[in-house]
């Protein structure tokens, strides 16, 4: 029989089935952000004791933040390295070198000796490992946001470019529901503890160790990926550019700059709902920090002593993983708005929403007479402040790729979101601290600081273009050759 009248081929199936896209994007920046979290909760609860003792407790936890926002300043460095490497050979072995690096680094803090074993060659050793805990990440999210949206179909990209997002809201459950169960399995104090002897000892590090059970899943699953058909088009047709960081600066520089600005507000939230709330909410009143030091706790003046909201570490806990579970539903929901209304238009209602949030830090957050009121306002504050997170940074996943063309998207998405990084996530837990000693335990200053950062972000996306409508099959992106 003639190959004439030989039945047609069936339609190739996709490289990479929904499922697999799905998962690979969602598992791999799971683990990489349970990593940050419990390092974002060890700096609160365990490093300022462990790593910088000192006589004055703010500047022993400025110390532990400080190494803390230092990962952020490797976070582009990991940009431009993964990057590079992303656009030159494909997403698939990049991404499997971010996962591994974080996994590793994550699992020596938690064998690190601390500063009563070796002095100060233990906060050394930490701020090593936590650059590189900042190298991978920066890596690590570009990647996983491009799996998934370079393998999405036709008007569904911020659908699943919020998958690699949902990782941010899971990564924290999981990290926090670590450290609550070691806190019920070892003996304990009273009050705003996890600071017993056995968790000081040893109980801090099960969590950092955990981690290699997450990244050996994580390994599995990215693994079996093939790259998707947009890298392999614009591999084919020779578009892809030798030195893609040089093409970025050299053609993409505007929306390099315009997309780290509209990460801008996003980092900054994130912190403070984070880190920021953990040390404000556990900070004894300045009532706690009298009676506890009447009853031969730590010295207190008055004078100098700035206050939070005297909440104990599973009570606040608790109530940051109930905002947190808005935080992963409204991630969800803003895909499917973004892919209806556009990017530009759903980000620049809840920028002005966040401007309007931060100049009510102090209806929510400051002590009421009634304790249930209290803790009923600073619940309500921590379910909008993730209810806007989740609006925020769902679209982030297709909006910063779409800036870019295929041959240089993972460099210009990568180094517009973590050069952000250092903007915002690295300041802003230092930014916020030094704001709150500055109004004498008030937060108003701290919600005045994201309100103006929301103004940055607000005029990025206005100074913006809409990108739902940006094919990926037709912009690969050109090479400029040189003429001979």
């Amino acid at each position: 029989m003639s190959s004439a009248s030989a039945a047609p081929a069936a339609p190739a199936a996709p490289a990479n089935p929904r499922s697999r896209v799905i998962t690979a994007s969602l598992v791999g920046t799971t683990i990489e952000f349970y990593d940050f979290y419990v390092y974002a909760t060890a700096a609160v609860l365990v490093f300022p004791i462990l790593f910088f003792p000192s006589d004055n407790e703010m500047a022993s936890l400025l110390s532990s933040f400080a190494v803390f926002g230092a990962a952020m300043v490797a976070r582009p460095i990991g940009a431009v390295i993964f990057g590079h490497f992303g656009d030159r050979f494909g997403r698939k072995a990049t991404l499997v070198a971010s996962l591994l690096t974080m996994g590793i680094a994550t699992i020596l803090i938690g064998c690190l000796p601390t500063f009563n074993d070796i002095g100060a060659w233990a906060a050394l050793l930490l701020l090593i490992l936590r650059l590189f805990q900042g190298f991978a990440l920066g890596g690590e999210w570009s990647g996983a946001a491009l799996v998934a949206t370079e393998n999405a179909p036709k008007g569904k990209r911020a659908w699943y470019g919020t998958f690699p997002q949902l990782g941010a809201p899971i990564g924290f459950i999981i990290a926090n529901t670590v450290f609550l169960l070691i806190y019920f399995a070892l003996p304990h104090p009273d009050g705003a503890g996890l600071r017993s002897e056995e968790f000081l000892a040893w109980g801090w590090r099960v969590p950092f160790l955990f981690s290699a059970v997450m990244v050996i899943v994580g390994l599995w699953v990215r693994l079996k990926l093939v790259e998707s058909s947009t890298f392999s088009r614009a591999e084919k047709s020779g578009s892809l550019s030798k030195f893609p960081l040089g093409t970025v600066f050299r053609r993409h520089w505007w929306q390099m700059i315009l997309g780290t600005f509209i990460m801008l507000a996003t980092y900054v939230l994130f912190y403070l709902m984070t880190s920021f709330t953990l040390s404000y909410g556990t900070k004894a009143t300045h009532e706690g920090a009298e009676a506890a030091a009447a009853a031969g706790g730590p010295a207190y003046d008055a004078a100098t002593y700035v206050p939070g909201l005297g909440f104990g570490y599973t009570d606040f806990v608790i109530m940051q993983i109930i905002g947190v579970v808005f935080f992963g539903i409204f991630t969800l929901l803003s895909g499917p708005v973004a892919d209806a209304i556009g990017r530009r238009k759903l980000l620049m209602w809840v920028t002005g929403a966040i401007v309007v949030f931060g100049l009510l830090f102090n209806v929510f957050l400051l002590p009421q007479a009634d304790p249930k009121f209290s803790g009923a306002l600073v619940q309500a504050f921590l379910i909008l402040g993730f209810l806007l997170m989740g609006s925020t940074f769902g679209p982030m996943g297709a909006l910063l790729p779409e800036l870019f063309p295929t041959n240089v998207r993972y460099t210009g998405s990568a180094v517009s979101y973590n050069v952000s990084s250092i903007l915002g996530a690295a300041l802003a837990p230092i930014v916020a601290v030094a704001l709150w000693a500055a109004a004498d335990g008030s937060p108003w200053l701290v919600g005045v600081y994201l309100s103006v950062m929301g103004l940055l972000t607000f005029l990025a996306l206005w100074l913006s273009k809409e990108t739902k409508d940006v094919e990926y099959e037709e912009n690969i992106g050109t090479v400029q050759r040189t003429k001979r």
